[in-house]
């Protein structure tokens, strides 16, 4: 809470962000979505009403505590903009239907609304509020608007409960939510005086100010504030809609009316914590800008981190390619295409990575604090701090570009290309080098139908391996790898997310090697083919790749598209590689014969390299029958990628005799 409220005063210095909980609102204020906008003159009559458009509707409001997190069937008003029950004396005039907890008594809601109202005027009176209510004492809001065409009347002469064919021509309707009746409506105001060029009230920061000023005196309850550790007025019901408009999860709440929370420890919240009220609606509105600007979102979890300077931060999960804005990769011919790190063993993708965080480096002061939280909420009124981390700005900085260095790793994805003309652009599927976020990493470990919950708690798992430089989980790693050799598993539609799924599995593999526990387990793997490495697991990943590049040859000149041998077996080639690899090569004999004839350089490149390799097995490697690691996926994904990313290369050799 502490450094939230330290962080709101350089927020509130920022340009205000447009959006529906993308405003850094100031205390005491609130934001509502407003349907309707009435305009005072400066005597206080209305001038004229309209509806505001939906680009337009999210409005900065007054609001008390109570009114801020109000629920139920008695839910108080705001101070100032509010819905019609509250605002009109008229309301139950044209049929208005209150909420059903003032059933007994239709006229409370604007009784309560008038009367609060009325106290902040006598107590510190604003030109524009009193001018509304003048207005409002007048009792003619909904006359008014039936008159400037806004609200539509029933045959009855009642306000319309819903569309009907004689109320479609009100626009009321284009900006209210499926179902809602138009008695529903939310009011803002806005009051034309001369010489004021805010005349919104939402506008106004005289207006706004007024009203900060005014109610925290209003605020009876005095004590210790356990955050800056000042005598002031506490906060009892703290702000909700931290992570949307809708969100009823509060990060501090007390309640003891039933459950017996206290268990007779305290007879009210405030003996168990304290917390101002100034820096409570600070801080949670600092944090409700922060998760709406540039927070995280996975399901009902948010992660969200920032420099409590306000300087700009590299976001740490999203995906590393965003960032860089590096072109990618359409194949031979396009003019944007993209470094082939198949070849520089990702080289390039290394310098873009280091001058984008020394960019951000040089920003920072050597003091700045980075703060990465996590939030979450097991049941719907209740939001917990599931992470949080306090770190240096160079120290952060140091971390994410060592995450992305270790993890990064060709990873498919889905674009298009750029289309001629008005026409679209063909879909493709090109590879990128980055780091895979945690939630590829979920699907790729889970698949894309995994449970929600089951994916809150693998990004939760990898968030510490990102922030506090820790090996990812070996199981997960495991899970990838397995997932990713079991090709069969996968049907032929879903040949692009067995693609997806055997980056992300290599990309662990060799985000785990990079920084393991012990010693002996470290090592490093460049993004390209080593020729050089003869580890057994490497070397059987790239004799599988070969295996596959011929029969693949074989069955496109003959004009079939079925899949290979290699593919089909590469789970029971996992598992048994040496055995497994006599069935691969018997069945590689056929379609030798039918290379030998058309193909006859191509077969002999391809004999070459498969003896290369074999060659390169020590002692008794070859024939271990020792279950394969993930290495295998490294060499096999590098030996396909050769090919892949050079298919006229390919077609050329194809094509020697």
């Amino acid at each position: 809470m502490q450094t939230l409220y330290e962080t709101h005063k350089p927020l509130s210095c920022l340009p205000v962000t447009e959006g529906e909980t993308g405003t850094c609102v100031p205390e005491s204020h609130s934001t509502a979505r407003a349907h309707i906008e009435i305009v005072l003159d400066t005597v206080g009559q209305c001038s004229r009403a309209s509806i505001i458009d939906k680009t337009d509707a999210t409005t900065v409001i007054p609001c008390t505590e109570a009114s801020a997190t109000r629920s139920g069937k008695k839910p108080v008003p705001h101070p100032l903009c509010d819905g019609l029950q509250y605002l009109a004396a008229d309301f139950r005039k044209y049929g208005g239907v209150v909420t059903s907890g003032f059933a007994k008594e239709d006229d409370q809601p604007h009784k309560d609304y008038m009367e609060q109202l009325r106290k902040w005027v006598a107590a510190s009176p604003h030109p524009k509020t009193v001018r509304i209510l003048k207005y409002l004492e007048g009792g003619t809001v909904i006359a008014d608007l039936v008159r400037q065409h806004v609200l539509p009347l029933d045959v009855g002469g009642k306000i319309a409960s819903s569309k009907t064919s004689e109320t479609a021509e009100c626009p009321i309707w284009a900006v209210l939510p499926a179902g809602q009746p138009a008695d529903k409506a939310v009011v803002r105001w806005r009051v034309e005086i001369p010489g004021d060029l805010a005349s919104g009230v939402w506008e106004d920061q005289s207006l706004l100010d007024n009203w900060s000023a005014y109610y925290p005196a209003t605020i009876e309850t005095k004590g210790l504030c356990m955050v800056n550790g000042d005598v002031v007025a506490l906060s009892s019901l703290h702000p909700a809609k931290l992570r949307h408009a809708g969100d009823k999860a509060k990060l501090i709440s007390s309640d003891d009316s039933s459950g017996f929370t206290f268990r007779g420890r305290f007879t009210d919240g405030t003996q168990a914590c304290g917390v101002g009220y100034e820096v409570s609606q600070k801080a949670h509105s600092a944090l409700r800008w922060l998760i709406a600007r540039q927070g995280y979102r996975n399901d009902t979890q948010v992660f969200v981190s920032w420099a409590v300077s306000g300087k700009p931060t590299p976001p740490p999960i999203e995906d590393s390619h965003d960032w860089l804005d590096e072109p990618i990769d359409m194949g031979q011919g396009d003019a944007q295409a993209g470094p082939d790190h198949t070849r520089d063993a990702g080289q390039s993708f290394a310098l873009r990575l280091n001058k984008y965080i020394a960019g951000y480096a040089a920003t920072f002061d050597p003091t700045e604090c980075i703060v990465v939280m996590g939030l979450d909420s097991a049941t719907p009124g209740r939001m917990s701090i599931i992470y949080y981390r306090e770190l240096l700005g160079s120290e952060f900085l140091e971390r994410l570009k060592k995450w992305h260095a270790d993890m990064a790793w060709p990873q498919r994805v889905s674009a298009k290309q750029k289309g001629k003309g008005k026409k679209k652009g063909a879909p493709v599927a090109p590879w990128r080098a980055c780091a895979p976020t945690p939630r590829n990493i979920a699907e790729a470990a889970y698949g894309l139908r995994l449970d929600a919950k089951l994916k809150r708690a693998t990004v939760e798992r990898l968030v510490p391996c990102i922030v506090d430089g820790r090996e990812p989980p070996a199981d997960l790693v495991e899970s990838c790898v397995r997932r990713a050799a079991n090709r069969p598993g996968f049907k032929d539609k879903e040949q692009w997310e067995w693609e997806q799924a055997l980056g992300v599995a290599c990309a662990m593999y060799k985000g785990r090697h990079a920084r393991h526990a012990k010693a002996e387990q470290r090592r490093t793997y460049d993004m390209a083919l080593e020729p050089e490495r003869t580890s057994r697991d490497y070397l059987y990943g790239r004799l599988l790749a070969v295996a596959e590049h011929i029969e693949e040859v074989a069955l496109r000149v003959a004009g079939e598209d079925r899949p290979t041998t290699a593919a089909r077996l590469m789970q029971r080639f996992a598992d048994h590689p040496c055995s497994t690899w006599r069935t691969i090569e018997m069945a590689l004999q056929p379609y030798m014969q039918r290379l030998q004839a058309s193909r006859g350089g191509f077969l002999h490149n391809m004999r070459t390299l498969l003896d290369e390799v074999l060659c390169l097995f020590q002692g008794e490697d070859f024939q271990s029958e020792h279950r394969l690691t993930g290495e295998f996926l490294l060499g096999y994904h590098c030996q396909r990628q050769i090919w892949k990313k050079d298919r006229s290369n390919a077609a050329e050799t194809e094509g020697e005799e």
